[in-house]
Order: structure tokens, then C-alpha cells, then sequence
């Protein structure tokens, strides 16, 4: 049975931009069947429309389901985790750009949007259980996600395994990101050891 990956965009992102087309075609080449959902509302993201479209596509998640969340794609993957039923389980989580705690924005506007995500509590703890491996990327030179307070965050809370990628901002076009390569060989020495 071929693993099945859902891509989930951040925040004014879709399929169609960053890293995510390039993935997806590397991937299938690998033989996944990816998935990249165009999230709704983009622009103005909402917690339960996000999770509910993401439960909505990935239908019954399993040991065959991995799933890689770029910046608010990130807590969509985690709130949406556990929603699941105690007896769920997808083998990995890759979290790209992902923010908890901390999260620095330019505008009022964007303040407004973020705080729901910000103020309501994620359940770390029955998140951590539904996937069998918790991997989080982060760049040094990241303008929206403190580096040293999310990556703890996901250390302590999700037993994630960190990865610091040099000068790649928020993993986005804006920084010049239309790859990932080190999301492939996150795949390749991960499968490797499941």
C-alpha cells in the first residue's frame, strides 16, 4: 500500500506556490500519492474551517498517512491531529516554518487573524500520540517564527526531532524557496527506519 502525503499550505499560500508543487512531483515520482488541498479562505485562515477541510480530504488517517504542514499548515496539522480517535494513527508529522507560542507580525490585521491561533491552547500531549514521528524544520534567519522558542516548544511538547536549515527565511518564494530538498531526505532516512 503507497504511503499517502498531504501537503498543507501556510497563510495566503495554496498549492500552486513556494515549495509545494515541486514536492508534489517529487514525491509522486518516489511513488506517494500526494495530496496538496487548497485551504479555504486563505487570506483570513479560521482553525475550524482549516481543520475541518483537512479531516474532510484525508479521510480515515492510518499508518500509511504522513503529514507535512508549512507555517499555520503546521498547527492545522496538530489541532487536526487531535481530533482523532484514540485508537488513530499516521506514521510521521513534518512541520515546516511551524509556530506555537511565539509568532512576530507586521500588521494590526495580521494580529487580529493570528490570535485565535495563538490563544487557543493546542493538546500537545494528544497530539504527540497519533503519529508514530515528529520532524520540525526551521531557518535561522526566520522574520516570523522565533527559531529558539518553537523549536523548544516542539522538542519538549511533541518529542520532535529539529532540524535548522541556514538561511531560508520562512521556507517561502519570498526568500527564493521553490525546493525542499531536505524534506526528501527526511522521507528517505525516516522510511528507512520504520
Amino acid at each position: 500500500m503507497a504511503k499517502r502525503i498531504f501537503i498543507v499550505h501556510g497563510w495566503g499560500g495554496s498549492p500552486r506556490n513556494d515549495w509545494v508543487p515541486w514536492a508534489k512531483r517529487e514525491l509522486e515520482k518516489r511513488g506517494y500519492r500526494v495530496y496538496a488541498p487548497e485551504m479555504p479562505d486563505t487570506e483570513h485562515p479560521k482553525i475550524k474551517a482549516w481543520v475541518t477541510h483537512l479531516a474532510k480530504k484525508v479521510g480515515e488517517a492510518d499508518k500509511n498517512t504522513i503529514l507535512v504542514g508549512h507555517s499555520i499548515g503546521c498547527q492545522t496539522i496538530l489541532r487536526y491531529l487531535q481530533t482523532l480517535p484514540e485508537d488513530r494513527k499516521v506514521d510521521k508529522v513534518i512541520l515546516i516554518a511551524g509556530w506555537g507560542g511565539k509568532l512576530i507580525l507586521d500588521i494590526e490585521e495580521e494580529e487580529e487573524i493570528a490570535k485565535p491561533w495563538l490563544e487557543t491552547p493546542i493538546d500537545y500531549a494528544s497530539a504527540r500520540k497519533k503519529a508514530n514521528l515528529f520532524i520540525a524544520i526551521f531557518s535561522d534567519n526566520d522574520p516570523y517564527v522565533p527559531l529558539k522558542e518553537n523549536a523548544e516548544l516542539y522538542k519538549e511538547k511533541l518529542g520532535a526531532k529539529i532540524i535548522i536549515e541556514k538561511r531560508k527565511g520562512h521556507f517561502n518564494e519570498g526568500y527564493g524557496i521553490k525546493k525542499l530538498p531536505v524534506l526528501m531526505k527526511i522521507l528517505e532516512w525516516s522510511t528507512k527506519g520504520s
